[in-house]
């Protein structure tokens, strides 16, 4: 099956919503992705990334460059929303999605890329540490801003 990588369009806000509202269980509505997109598609380092296949969007992921003054951090990259269709899993779709992901962090000057993902993602997870990835000795710790 061929898949094609392109960096997503305001075109494509719908879909890619449709698609991560199935895969991750969400309610996200058009009208506020839309608003987003246009905040954020002119900064280089917020990306979304969807694979094409036969014309319909199948796979999608958001890719923040970070930039640091840190030595040991360097310039790295937080993936999420990784997701393919379920319909089109089990063709190497997402591990060619990763190759893509893979060349874009080069191409910024990341040294290390970082995926955050739900624990109930059994199946990405494998697909995740197939690729390469390690679960780091670390939690992810989040709170809601407050006031």
């Amino acid at each position: 099956m061929e898949v094609k990588f392109r960096i997503a369009t305001r075109d494509d806000i719908k879909e890619i919503i449709d698609l991560c509202n199935v895969v991750f269980i969400e309610d996200t509505p058009y009208e506020y992705a839309l608003k987003v997109f246009e905040e954020t598609k002119d900064d280089p380092n917020n990306i979304y990334l969807v694979g094409i296949v036969d014309d319909k969007i199948v796979s999608h992921a958001k890719i923040t460059v970070v930039h640091t003054m840190y030595e040991k951090m360097n310039t790295y990259a937080i993936l999420n929303h990784v997701c393919v269709m379920e319909e089109y899993r089990r063709h190497n779709i997402a591990t060619k999605m990763l190759m893509e992901i893979e060349k874009i962090c080069k191409e910024h000057g990341c040294k290390k890329m970082e995926l955050w993902s739900n624990n109930i993602r059994v199946p990405a997870h494998t697909c995740y540490k197939k690729y390469g990835f390690h679960l780091d000795d670390a939690g992810f710790f989040s709170m809601n801003v407050r006031g």
